[in-house]
C-alpha cells in the first residue's frame, strides 16, 4: 500500500516536474522580448551569451519613443474594433449557414456545402485579389469595413457549428414543433442556445486570427492611422537595419490586448478550447 502511494506521488511529481519545465520553456521567448526591449541597441545586437539582463541600467524610454512614435491608441481601436465585428459577423452568419447544413432539407445542400469544404482546403492567399478588388470597387480602402470584409463569413466556422448542430438530439425539435414553435422560433430559442460552447470556440479561433491577421491589413489599409498592429509593427522593420529595442517594446506593447481580453474571458477561452477539442 505505503509502496503505490510513494508510486502515485512520484509519478505526479514526475509530471507536474516536466509540466513546469514546459512551462519555462514557453515563457522564455517573452521574457526575453521584454528584457531586450529594456537594453540599447548595442546589446541586443551583442553575440555575447552573458548579455541576458541589461548591462548598462534599464531602459524604460523605449517604451516611452515608441509610444510617441506610432500612435498606438489608433492601433489598439483599429485592432479591437476587427476582431470584435469579425467575431460578431463569423458567428451570426457561421451559425445560421450550420443550422441550415446540419438540421434542414434544401435542394443542392451537398454541393453548396462541398463548395464550404473546398474553401477549407484552398489557401487563402489565393482569395486576396478578388477580396482586394471587391472591397476597391465598393471605396472601403482603408476603412474598418475593409478590414472587417474577409471575416464576414468563414467556412470554417460553418463546418463548426455544422457538427455541434448534427449532435443536438432530433426530439427538442419534434418537441417545440408540436408545441407550434415555428422554424425560426425553433432555431432561435431552442437549438442556437445549445450551440453556445461551440460558438464560443469559434469566436475564440476567430479573434486570434483576426490579431494575427497581416498580409490583409497592410494590402487594405495603407495609411498610418488605418492599420493595425500587426500591419504597424511590420512596418517598424528597417530595410537596411533595425532597432531591436524598439521593436521589442512595439511587440510588448502590442500582445497587452490579447492578454487583456484573456484576463477577462478566462473561463470562456477555457471552455471553448475544451469543447472544441482545438489548440491554440
Amino acid at each position: 500500500m505505503e509502496s503505490a502511494r510513494a508510486r502515485q506521488r512520484l509519478n505526479k511529481f514526475i509530471m507536474y516536474l516536466v509540466l513546469v519545465i514546459m512551462a519555462i520553456i514557453m515563457l522564455v521567448p517573452f521574457v526575453w522580448m521584454i528584457l531586450t526591449a529594456l537594453k540599447t541597441n548595442q546589446e541586443a545586437i551583442s553575440v555575447n551569451p552573458f548579455y541576458i539582463f541589461p548591462q548598462n541600467g534599464w531602459h524604460w524610454e523605449n517604451f516611452a519613443t515608441v509610444w510617441k512614435s506610432y500612435n498606438f491608441l489608433t492601433l489598439y481601436k483599429n485592432t479591437l474594433l476587427m476582431i470584435f465585428f469579425r467575431v460578431v459577423c463569423a458567428c451570426l452568419t457561421a451559425t445560421m449557414a450550420g443550422y441550415a447544413f446540419g438540421r434542414l432539407n434544401f435542394p443542392g445542400k451537398k454541393i453548396m456545402f462541398a463548395l464550404v469544404l473546398i474553401q477549407m482546403m484552398i489557401p487563402s492567399q489565393i482569395f486576396i485579389i478578388p477580396q482586394y478588388l471587391m472591397v476597391s470597387k465598393m471605396g472601403a480602402l482603408n476603412t474598418t469595413f475593409g478590414l472587417v470584409f474577409p471575416g464576414i463569413v468563414t467556412a470554417f466556422g460553418t463546418y463548426l457549428l455544422k457538427t455541434g448542430y448534427q449532435g443536438l438530439p432530433k426530439d427538442l425539435e419534434e418537441a417545440a414543433a408540436i408545441d407550434g414553435c415555428n422554424i425560426g422560433q425553433r432555431f432561435l430559442r431552442i437549438m442556437m442556445p445549445l450551440t453556445r460552447s461551440s460558438m464560443v470556440s469559434l469566436g475564440i479561433f476567430t479573434a486570434l486570427f483576426a490579431f494575427k491577421d497581416l498580409m490583409w491589413p497592410m494590402i487594405v489599409c495603407t495609411k498610418a492611422e488605418t492599420t493595425t498592429l500587426s500591419a504597424g509593427l511590420a512596418k517598424m522593420q528597417g530595410q537596411y537595419g533595425s532597432d531591436y529595442p524598439t521593436m521589442m517594446a512595439s511587440a510588448v506593447l502590442a500582445i497587452i490586448p490579447m492578454i487583456v481580453i484573456y484576463v477577462i474571458f478566462q473561463k470562456q477561452f477555457v471552455e471553448g478550447i475544451a469543447t472544441s477539442g482545438g489548440k491554440l
